[in-house]
């Protein structure tokens, strides 16, 4: 009350394999047993539509890319500073496999969306992180409206700006990728 500020509970929600109504529900009178109650709740999931205008966005401005690389040898080229095989497709090619993706087809599940960050920045959160990628699993929110979703890290700064949100309270396991955050600010 001292500050006027407004305290946000945000359900990032962007991964089907490990949402569930009742863990929001646990959420919520976990934070009640402690006191807490926020001032408003929203939902990383009502901002889908406008992430993927982002990652269009992105795609067109030559931010973004489209990989089919597998995720062990993606690992690896990251950790070893390797440019990805697919780092300067065409924006047409990108944008295209981005729609398959969307549509969930056999190509789209191949792939998955790589910001254009760097390929050796000595902070490994900043070599081409994923930002989007296949889900086929309903949603317990959009149901199957979306076959792919975007990663927490492109996600959850867009939608801070979004929101307004001046002061974030994270773990510690974020500081390297605070960086990122900014990046895609």
């Amino acid at each position: 009350a001292l500050y006027k500020g407004t305290l946000l509970l945000r359900f990032d929600d962007t991964n089907p394999s490990k949402e569930k109504q009742e863990y929001e529900d646990a959420i919520i009178e976990d934070l009640k047993l402690v006191g807490i109650k926020p001032d408003k709740t929203s939902f990383t999931s009502d901002y889908l539509e406008v992430l993927y205008q982002y990652c269009i966005r992105m795609i067109k401005e030559g931010h973004a890319y489209a990989d089919d690389t597998d995720q062990d040898t993606m690992r690896d080229e990251r950790m070893k500073g390797i440019k990805s095989k697919n780092r300067d497709k065409s924006i047409e090619d990108n944008l295209a496999i981005f729609e398959e993706m969307k549509a969930g087809t056999e190509i789209g599940l191949k792939n998955a969306i790589r910001a254009k960050m760097s390929v050796d920045n000595p902070n490994k959160a900043m070599r081409d992180p994923v930002i989007y990628r296949c889900n086929l699993l309903p949603h317990h929110r959009t149901g199957e409206s979306w076959k792919m979703y975007p990663t927490y890290d492109f996600a959850c700064p867009i939608v801070d700006s979004l929101e307004g949100v001046t002061h974030a309270l994270r773990t510690t396991e974020y500081t390297d990728r605070n960086p990122q955050y900014q990046w895609f600010l």
